[in-house]
């Protein structure tokens, strides 16, 4: 009998296949009832964490009903308590208001007295009357006006009543310093500018009322720039104010560019420039500041600003001390090497070189600008000015009058005595003087300005006066009043120098004026036979 083995061996393979099926049913029926159990497991524990939050819930609650309960029990006495304790300050306010401050009080509580009653006027005059005891208020008025109400609106109440009396002419100079110290303590210079400066928050009436005063300072200050009727101080304060406010937009950006670049030279106007927003502007503002001639104010804007890699802090100090060398040199060729021409030379490098030490001490640039030869010329400049003032301090005061011995030239012939006494009386009248001068002469004139005589006496170095404002016209030619005794002379100046009131130098310098005719003795002896002139003095 034969056996079909194919159909033997395709059963095999059927009973296998079918094993591997429920083999595979039976792994993924094991796959399914695990994950439908960890399921199970996870919601049975979310449940209960629902559960358990809840439960947590409702006791927070009931806690804080009870809380609001019991405070909602409690205002009534906390309302009575807080009307007893205003009323006692009210009772404290007003006892402090009718109480005057005894003489031997203590400066700060002199200080907080005048802000707690917000009265500044009398605040402006108490400072005034202190100021000789400056550090002492500084270091307090900022305790002090916290003291008070409103410490912006005090401020403003002061410097309204500094502009509005700008007009006058007593006591301004010190209103100006007292609310300058006032501006100082409510905006601080060192708080303003940089990225993370926060302006203190105002209400809108004070806001307003600050624009008006400003904007009433702003019509007694002309358009800014070199016709400012304004000092550095004032306008120091006045950007404070716009910057502390938020006023700049009612302003004209170029008026208060033109402050900035105007009065650079104050320490805390850089961070001013960066408070009122001219932060991209900066660098054009130092460029003007370089091509100005003022290269230390522009290092100052430059480390304010950031922009040190832009504007090298020892290429502008080097170009700054460049430029003043050839300045001095050439006051001195333009003075002929004169006594005052070296003294106006000598001041001019010293003040230079001071400024640039002091601007490396400042940013500690020590390391990349070494100020050791600097040191040196400052020393042997103070050297000179000491050895020029000790060879000028002999000569002594000149008398006001010419004398009217016998050897003054009166009623005889030309004397020795008569030439070197006309020097003293022309000097004497341009000092002290000399840069208040009208431009207009004035009309009386010492006898030296009557003569065609060398202006070289070794006196005149003590009466260097403050530089006049220049004149367009550089001759002076015209005739001065005369007496009926003295024949009228004339003397022009052929220079191009700028010439100031009274034909000297507008840089304060004798040493710039060109030389007059000879003398004329046949005029003097003339002059010397008519009865005696008179002299007015002013």
């Amino acid at each position: 009998m034969a056996i079909d083995t194919d159909r033997v061996q395709k059963l095999f393979d059927s009973l296998e296949a079918q094993k591997t099926l429920l083999t595979s049913c039976t792994k993924l029926y094991k796959t399914i009832s695990d994950h439908f159990s960890s399921i199970q497991n996870s919601l049975s524990q979310k449940a209960n964490s629902l559960d358990s939050k809840f439960q947590a819930l409702e006791s927070d609650s009931n806690k804080t009903l009870e809380s609001l309960y019991q405070r909602e029990n409690s205002i009534p006495e906390l309302e009575s308590s807080a009307v007893a304790r205003i009323e006692e300050h009210k009772e404290a306010a007003l006892s402090e208001l009718e109480k005057s401050v005894p003489e031997n009080a203590q400066l700060s509580e002199c200080l907080k007295s005048y802000c707690r009653k917000m009265d500044s006027s009398g605040l402006l005059r108490f400072m005034v009357s202190k100021r000789k005891e400056s550090m002492s208020l500084r270091s307090e008025i900022v305790s002090a006006m916290e003291e008070s109400v409103d410490s912006a609106r005090l401020v403003l109440d002061a410097v309204e009543e500094f502009v509005s009396q700008k007009s006058g002419k007593v006591g301004i100079p010190d209103k100006r310093w007292a609310c300058g110290m006032l501006m100082q303590a409510l905006f601080p210079a060192a708080e303003m500018g940089g990225k993370k400066a926060s302006r203190p928050a105002f209400a809108g009436s004070v806001v307003e009322r600050a624009a008006r005063v400003a904007e009433l300072w702003k019509g007694k200050m002309g358009d800014g720039g070199e016709g400012s009727m304004i000092g550095p101080t004032e306008a120091a304060m006045f950007m404070q104010m716009v910057a502390g406010f938020g006023l700049k937009p009612k302003f004209d950006e170029e008026f208060l560019r033109k402050q900035v670049l105007e009065f650079a030279s104050r320490r805390d106007m850089p961070k001013l420039a960066i408070a009122l927003g001219f932060g991209e502007k900066i660098g054009d503002i130092i460029d003007e500041l370089v091509k100005s001639g003022k290269e230390i104010e522009a290092v100052y804007f430059a480390f304010e600003s950031g922009l040190t890699e832009r504007f090298s802090p020892v290429s502008l100090l080097k170009s700054y001390l460049h430029n003043s060398r050839k300045n001095a040199t050439t006051i001195l060729k333009n003075g002929n090497h004169s006594t005052a021409a070296a003294e106006e030379s000598g001041n001019l490098q010293l003040n230079s070189i001071k400024s640039i030490i002091k601007c490396v001490e400042d940013h500690k640039l020590e390391a990349e600008f070494s100020v050791d030869s600097l040191r040196k010329r400052a020393t042997e400049l103070e050297k000179a000015k000491m050895e020029r003032k000790k060879s000028t301090a002999g000569a002594g005061k000149p008398p006001n009058k010419r004398s009217h011995g016998g050897g003054s030239g009166r009623g005889g012939g030309p004397s020795s005595a008569f030439r070197p006494a006309k020097a003293p009386k022309f000097s004497h009248s341009a000092y002290p003087s000399f840069g208040r001068r009208n431009p207009a002469p004035p009309p009386h004139h010492s006898p030296a300005g009557r003569y065609s005589v060398p202006f070289s006496y070794p006196v005149q170095g003590v009466y260097d006066g403050p530089a006049p404002p220049p004149y367009a016209s550089s001759t002076y030619g015209g005739p001065h009043p005369q007496t009926a005794a003295i024949p009228q002379q004339h003397y022009s100046l052929s220079g191009g120098d700028d010439m100031g009131a009274g034909g000297m130098r507008a840089t304060g310098s004798y040493g710039g004026q060109t030389s007059y005719n000879p003398y004329d003795y046949t005029a003097a002896a003339a002059a010397a036979a008519a009865p005696p002139p008179t002299y007015h003095t002013q």
